[in-house]
């Protein structure tokens, strides 16, 4: 699966690595909907870290569709939510 975050580039994740970041998603939407800033930020924080943890960047002249494009560490809940599924931002 490749997944891009804004701002940073595309990496490479193996399938076996959605369940742990479906996890992240699942917290993330619940803060959003309870409007808990500090969780929101923390959350979005974790789920970035590992998605640079588990993924394997691609070159920057690598141009791939990406299948998940997840918000730049600096985004604010209200971009995040334009961004949102009724999964979240992982669908699954």
């Amino acid at each position: 699966m490749i997944v891009r975050i804004m701002g940073e580039g595309q990496r490479e994740l193996a399938d076996g690595h959605v369940a742990e970041l479906n996890g992240l998603d699942d917290e993330l939407l619940a803060e959003m909907e309870s409007g808990d800033e500090d969780g929101f930020r923390r959350t979005l924080g974790a789920l970035l870290a590992a998605v640079r943890r588990l993924g394997t960047p691609l070159p920057d002249d690598a141009l791939e569709p990406s299948e998940l494009i997840l918000p730049a560490p600096d985004a604010t809940l209200e971009e995040v939510r334009t961004m949102l599924s009724d999964d979240g931002l992982i669908p699954g």
